[in-house]
């Protein structure tokens, strides 16, 4: 019998890594297979939808700015004369190369490791979550420097290649980012019920037929998912795209704001890339299809990993090793001989150095908490209903680049301290300042409504795995709010820790926000790394990034070892 022809409930096509399973396990991405829940609302309110307003505000400048360019005739004409078609061509062409790629590299690990056992394969599990750590725009100017034609490769070949293209910004991002999907498909295919995979087998699949047309299809959802988050990642680079002159949206974006100034102009590319983020996320929908997924393999062993041997054995161990060493090793090699030139010329400045680092962990640590608290009180909500579409509406920010974010934020922030100058000038004769614009309050509310989907999503899926009947019963002889605070939140700690430990690590790396919005003299790692690769000043930079790859290491070894990237959110009593 052809194994296409099967009907899949014969294969167990019930069974789903894109499952509710797969929402506790890969946090990051949980937003985009986020589903309403069906419970009863708890303390929903005004709060949850003036939140939600307030979140989506950044937003709205981008939209008007889009309607203001169509209808200036003039100003749209220029812009189309000159750099609009190819910054939009390029941005099109790196979501589709960096989406393909991501796609083949990260589902190919996820399911070698998965699939089969061979030399290594413990450690490259989790260790190929590791370039997590390593920002693109880091891995980017590396591999510029390295492989230019002024770089020690080409030199000592004696070769003239250009590597200033798209190709390279393509392979640069692909390597930044195939863990998204590698985590999502390494849930998912872990979670592949061995009853439909040994049921192909048993009815005349090959074993190429079987991945094809069992375990991919069951994993769609996880790898459209994934995708998707990678491709939002790299319409927000403007630094690889910059270092390799591949101009895009969202470096125009960056370029006309800080070095035209033209507000109008920067408002309606970000209206651009608006669209083509969101029609992005349309694609990724219609590629995870209407189908419901849900997990049914219950407690039943998952796949069992083929024994590989000889030459095969030590291919699939090639494989993962030279990944890893292009995308995390010869980086770290690289920055490590600069930094060792900066240290012998002891031109280091430590204190600088120091302070950088400081603003750095001092403004992810105070993201990762405000994001993770505001998830846990919408989580806690249950929204319901229209109140479900209020918190989605609250965490599209990661749905949309950052670049976009931020000039967002900007317009709306200044226009926010223009009102309440003018009001306390009239009531009190005097001007209060810059409140909002320039201000680590500004910044921190920009990366609240960049992030908030992150922590949302391990929050809001460990919420959706507590039993009702236990929430119920504390409900009998407790208030609500004590129900939260003794009862859900416990239950929930792994999953709010996952998210507090992703968006840690997303706020360290995180650059068009902090360079639009840092308030003067407050310097980021990710912005100090950036302005010294723009001036191709390679050795300066070699320091504070490998402080900043350190300090989000920590996180990221955390949650690949205690696998909260691919473990449910389970109470006690489950396990």
């Amino acid at each position: 019998m052809a194994l296409k022809a099967l009907p899949m409930e014969t294969v167990g096509a019930s069974a789903s890594a894109g499952a509710r399973g797969e929402r506790g396990r890969f946090p990051l991405a949980a937003w985009a297979l986020r589903r309403p829940s069906t419970r009863a609302p708890h303390g929903l309110g005004l709060g949850v939808w003036a939140l939600a307003l307030l979140l989506a505000l950044p937003l709205l400048p981008a939209l008007t700015g889009l309607i203001a360019l169509a209808l200036d005739g003039g100003l749209w004409a220029h812009l189309w004369s000159t750099i609009l078609p190819e910054r939009l061509w390029n941005t099109l062409a790196l979501a589709v190369g960096v989406g393909l790629g991501t796609l083949a590299l990260g589902t190919g690990l996820a399911w070698l490791v998965t699939a089969y056992r061979f030399p290594g394969r413990g450690l490259f599990a989790w260790a190929l979550f590791l370039p997590l750590a390593v920002p693109s725009y880091v891995l980017g100017y590396v591999y510029m420097a390295t492989l230019d034609a002024a770089g020690p490769l080409q030199r000592a070949l004696g070769t003239d290649w250009n590597v200033r293209t798209g190709l390279w910004a393509v392979i640069v991002l692909t390597l930044a980012l195939y863990p998204y999907v590698y985590g999502l498909a390494r849930a998912a295919f872990r979670e592949l019920p061995r009853g439909a995979w040994e049921a192909a087998w048993l009815l005349g699949g090959s074993k190429w037929a079987a991945f094809r047309r069992v375990a991919l299809p069951l994993a769609r959802p996880s790898l459209a998912a994934g995708t998707a988050l990678a491709v939002m990642e790299a319409l927000t680079d403007f630094a690889v795209v910059g270092f390799f002159n591949f101009p895009t949206l969202s470096e125009g974006i960056v370029r006309v704001w800080r070095g035209m100034m033209a507000r109008e102009a920067a408002l309606g590319l970000a209206g651009l890339l608006l669209l083509v983020a969101l029609g992005g996320l349309w694609a990724e929908r219609r590629l995870r299809g209407r189908r419901g997924f849900a997990q049914s393999r219950g407690r039943a062993p998952g796949l069992e990993p083929q024994a590989l041997s000889g030459l095969k054995a030590w291919g699939a161990t090639a494989l993962p090793a030279l990944v890893l060493l292009a995308a995390f090793g010869l980086p770290l090699v690289q920055l490590g001989v600069w930094a060792w030139d900066e240290l012998t010329r002891g031109v280091v400045e430590w204190a600088w150095l120091g302070a950088l680092a400081r603003h750095s962990l001092t403004l992810a640590l105070l993201a990762a908490g405000l994001t993770t608290g505001l998830a846990v009180a919408l989580a806690a909500a249950a929204p319901t209903g229209v109140g479900a579409w209020t918190v989605r509406l609250a965490t599209l920010g990661y749905a949309v680049p950052g670049s976009v974010v931020a000039v967002g934020a900007l317009a709306l922030l200044s226009r926010l301290d223009h009102g309440l100058n003018a009001v306390a000038e009239r009531a009190l004769g005097v001007p209060v300042g810059l409140v909002f614009t320039g201000t680590l309050l500004g910044l921190l509310y920009a990366y609240v409504v960049r992030f908030l989907a992150v922590a949302y999503g391990g929050v809001g899926a460990s919420f959706a795995k507590l039993r009702p009947s236990i929430v119920d019963a504390a409900r009998t002889v407790a208030p609500p709010r004590r129900v939260l605070l003794k009862v859900q939140l416990p239950l929930i700690a792994p999953g709010a820790l996952a998210a507090l430990l992703l968006v840690l690590v997303d706020a360290l790396k995180e650059l068009p926000i902090a360079l639009l919005l840092r308030p003067f003299g407050f310097d980021t790692l990710a912005v100090w790394i950036y302005q010294m690769a723009a001036e191709s000043m390679w050795a300066g930079t070699a320091l504070p990034s490998l402080l900043l790859i350190s300090v989000g290491l920590g996180p990221v070894i955390v949650l690949s070892r205690l696998d909260l990237f691919g473990r449910e959110a389970s109470t006690p009593h489950e396990r």
